[in-house]
């Protein structure tokens, strides 16, 4: 039990762990919203890749079935979440997080 493909359990949670990590260092560091952007679909991946090793080491399917919502959540997040960068590139010509305090409430 734990060893995948020669490769241990702890090993890819070790890689899961790295790329969360780097995405939430993206998103707390970077004003660039395309930047943010893509830290938080690092750590959806990193999430995956955890969900992934644990599935297949304990041979169940519960892992894949959440990597396959969360990779649904992911593609509508990226629809959705370009769209909005767009419409603010549009209108204030910069995508600087520090900039778009004129869409407070």
């Amino acid at each position: 039990m734990g060893v995948l493909g020669g490769i241990p359990l702890s090993g890819f949670l070790a890689v899961s762990a790295i790329l969360f990590t780097m995405g939430a260092l993206g998103v707390l560091i970077r004003r660039n919203a395309i930047i943010i952007f893509m830290s938080v679909e690092l750590m959806l991946n990193a999430a995956n890749l955890a969900f992934v090793a644990f599935a297949r080491a304990y041979n169940v399917l519960n892992g894949q079935l959440f990597v396959f919502f969360v990779m649904t959540v992911s593609a509508a997040e990226v629809a959705v979440g370009l769209a909005l960068i767009v419409a603010i590139f549009r209108s204030k010509h910069s995508i600087d997080v520090d900039q778009m305090s004129s869409l407070k409430g």
